[in-house]
């Protein structure tokens, strides 16, 4: 049986219990599920907001490549990956990854090699809106973020 990702690009919030309920319930195979809910982090009280855009239709392409390729090299039993975009304020969530496996290392693994790949591959981009109402530049990206992918080369 072949399993898909469950993958969302969204502008609404998600409800992060509902996710890990609607990837594992029923199935009793799993034994492990491991989730990373990301957050907008207020950098220290100058940031009130991260502005997040897409591009529609290879966002979800390249998120289902990353899922497929994770579900195979992992042998996850199941995968969700959401991403929300729009002006998400401090606190609030930006991305979730659920991964389910047999064992908690391959889902521990699996939610990493997610991440670590919609950080770099995912044409997802980010503006700061700072508290002071001044709007930032877009994020560059990171090498830390290149390096931390390259680990599973």
């Amino acid at each position: 049986m072949t399993i898909a990702p469950t993958i969302r690009v969204q502008h609404e919030d998600f409800d992060l219990q509902a996710e890990v309920d609607r990837l594992s319930k029923g199935k009793a195979g799993i034994g492990a599920v491991v989730t990373f809910s990301g957050l907008c982090r207020d950098e220290g009280g100058t940031l009130a907001a991260l502005e997040l855009e897409h591009y529609p239709g290879m966002a979800e392409a390249e998120m289902r490549r990353i899922g497929d390729l994770a579900i195979a090299r992992f042998g996850l039993l199941g995968l969700t990956a959401i991403h929300r975009y729009g002006k998400i304020a401090a606190g609030e969530n930006i991305v979730l990854v659920v991964a389910a496996a047999p064992h908690r290392q391959a889902a521990f693994d699996g939610a990493n090699f997610v991440m670590d790949f919609l950080k770099t591959a995912a044409p997802f981009w980010k503006k700061e809106h700072a508290r002071d109402g001044a709007t930032g530049d877009w994020v560059a990206a990171k090498d830390a973020d290149d390096a931390a992918r390259d680990k599973w080369k």
